[in-house]
């Protein structure tokens, strides 16, 4: 998808404002006073070189820099927004993610922060967690991009409500309106998308936005309209370091200002010392020692008359192990009920719905999906069950955190990623 097809696009997805300094401290010097005041002129410094880099459109440089001024002071909302924001430029979605998780635990009641986030969440196909985000901050989270937010995360309609009231405000400006004409054509209604794109538009170049947006509303991936309108390409993101959540690095009080001064700007996380075993046990004061006898097996004997299961509990392992070898779908015999776990924007959309459900439970795991294309969506569902064993399904998934329901066969196939020599049928 052509990461410039969506032109005047309105919502604002990068959080870069924010004073980027270091707070002065009052009172008597000391050490931790010292320390702190040079962890947080290194921050500040790497915060500016970070702002610096992402409007140079250098997102890596800007990465590194915004990740230094994290490690040194780690509570600063503002350096985790700015990191967010280097993360999304980046294309890293998971990171960005996790960044913005710990902006709003600092500041719960920055509304940029939870916008990104449910952008982030979006990109990583997590539209469920998505809108709950959306849902559970719309009192901060400005409606005329909220619900963008709530198209882009699967559910079109929601969204088209959210932003019709929020046009119909007397304070409503052009941004709005085309964020509503651009969830209208996500919603499949193209000739209102037309007209509402043509109230601050030439005719012209209403069509042309249109174009534009016929291609943007069939993704091939997750994060592709995410990234499409952010104009960043999205990379395989190993996630934000472990060393920089929350909480868990937080400068010692007692470090020596010296050390401290002698840190290099853009290297701030020092690596763990590996553990000192023998140093550790040569301090522990003489006493008593505790021998313990040499290592013997002791088989307790049953009682009399007690039978043991032998050859049904060895041989079943190595029968299912045998079936999964072949790396084929499981086989039973066909049933008339079905599983249904949503529909979607088009089949790549669902696969990725189908990959999140399997790690979200392992009951799905060796299933082949069904699928069924229709006008303006696709279709998931898992099926070929008993009405028992889909109530059961069902169930497990719900248990999980998912969300489905049973049904009978309506015309399912084998999900049109599914090759087709991985599928076994019952009875051929």
């Amino acid at each position: 998808m052509n990461k410039r097809a969506v032109a005047g696009f309105s919502l604002t997805a990068l959080m870069l404002g924010g004073a980027m300094v270091g707070c002065a401290q009052g009172g008597i010097s000391t050490a931790s006073t010292r320390s702190e005041a040079t962890l947080a002129k290194h921050a500040a410094r790497n915060a500016e070189k970070a702002a610096e880099a992402l409007q140079k459109g250098d997102p890596a440089k800007a990465v590194s820099f915004a990740e230094a001024a994290v490690a040194a002071v780690p509570n600063n909302a503002d350096y985790r927004a700015l990191l967010g924001s280097a993360y999304l430029k980046a294309g890293r979605f998971t990171s960005a993610h996790a960044a913005y998780a710990d902006v709003l635990t600092l500041s719960p009641q920055n509304g940029r922060a939870a916008l990104n986030l449910a952008l982030a969440m979006i990109a990583e196909g997590q539209w469920d967690e998505a809108r709950q985000a959306l849902e559970s901050n719309a009192a901060i989270v400005p409606a005329s991009d909220r619900g963008l937010a709530i198209a882009l995360a699967g559910d079109p309609a929601g969204g088209v409500e959210v932003l019709t009231a929020a046009a119909r405000a007397p304070e409503a400006d052009a941004k709005t309106r085309q964020n509503l004409a651009l969830a209208l054509a996500l919603a499949g209604r193209w000739a209102d998308a037309r007209q509402m794109a043509g109230v601050d538009m030439a005719p012209t170049d209403a069509d042309a936005r249109v174009l534009q947006w016929a291609a943007f509303a069939k993704p091939t991936g997750a994060a592709d309209q995410v990234a499409a309108l952010l104009g960043v390409t999205p990379v395989k993101d190993p996630g934000q370091p472990v060393a920089l959540a929350l909480n868990k690095l937080m400068p010692s009080r007692d470090a020596p200002a010296e050390l401290l001064a002698e840190a290099p700007a853009t290297s701030l996380v020092a690596e763990p010392e590996p553990t000192q075993v023998a140093a550790v046990a040569a301090d522990v004061p003489a006493g008593p020692r505790i021998v313990f006898a040499e290592r013997r097996e002791v088989v307790q004997s049953l009682p009399a008359g007690t039978q043991v299961a032998r050859s049904a509990g060895v041989n079943a392992p190595v029968r299912l192990a045998a079936v999964e070898s072949e790396g084929s779908a499981r086989v039973r015999q066909a049933g008339k009920w079905f599983v249904q776990l949503g529909a979607y924007d088009s089949a790549a959309v669902a696969k990725d719905a189908w990959e999140r459900a399997q790690r979200r439970y392992a009951g799905f795991a060796g299933e082949t999906p069904s699928g069924m294309a229709f006008k303006s969506f696709y279709r998931l569902s898992v099926g070929g069950y008993s009405r028992g064993e889909a109530n059961a399904l069902c169930r497990g998934y719900r248990a999980n955190g998912g969300s489905c329901f049973v049904r009978t066969s309506a015309g399912d196939q084998t999900a049109a990623w599914v090759k087709p020599s991985r599928v076994q049928f019952a009875g051929r």
